[in-house]
């Protein structure tokens, strides 16, 4: 009979997402993640597996707590352009507040570990599609309510967006500065407003 775990598994969890998004995956070792998960390292093995499985969990709740959340609240509670606003004005602050310089662990994890690993290219990538998936559903449904232009195709300004959120991701990592993430947002919210050509 096995024994029930004795720690709170999302806990742990969001430990892990903590360590490899500030070390990076490949600095962050066994040791570092039991450690700073509270947990031994048998206790880790038997649980997630080896640091790959484990990376693979992290990344999937940090996604789901991150993205995910940010998503569901603003989809289902302001307009299509507000919504978008709202994305990137919480993207901007937290990218401000951040005194460790994360950056975001979806993106530096599509930087550091997705090229040399084919099934997180794989799952970074799906969610890479599934933001650009809510830009899109925004500006469509701003458009089809004349709140956003229709001077260029959803499809493109989803694109856009999704480049100048990644963008800001990776500049955050050494200039977290407000007046320069602001000015790499601010164009792109300009081409949204109607009338813009």
């Amino acid at each position: 009979m096995t024994r029930p775990r004795e720690f709170d598994e999302n806990a742990v969890l969001d430990a892990a997402a903590r360590q490899f998004w500030i070390y990076g995956y490949e600095a962050t070792s066994v040791r570092d993640l039991a450690q700073g998960m509270g947990i031994t390292g048998a206790s880790l093995y038997n649980a997630f597996g080896d640091k790959r499985s484990l990376f693979q969990r992290a990344l999937t709740r940090y996604v789901e707590t991150s993205f995910g959340d940010r998503v569901s609240r603003f989809e289902r509670s302001l307009p299509p352009l507000d919504a978008i606003k709202a994305f990137f004005r919480e993207i901007v602050e937290r990218s401000i507040r951040d005194r460790d310089r994360k950056g975001c662990l979806l993106v530096n994890s599509a930087l550091e570990v997705a090229p040399h690993d084919a099934e997180f290219q794989a799952m970074i990538a799906k969610v890479l599609v599934e933001v650009e998936a809510f830009f899109r559903r925004c500006v469509r449904a701003g458009q089809q309510a004349g709140e956003i232009s229709t001077a260029q195709p959803a499809d493109d300004l989803a694109r856009l967006l999704l480049g100048v959120h990644l963008g800001i991701r990776v500049l955050a990592r050494t200039r977290p500065e407000r007046v320069l993430l602001e000015g790499v947002v601010r164009p792109a919210l300009a081409l949204l407003e109607p009338g813009s050509n």
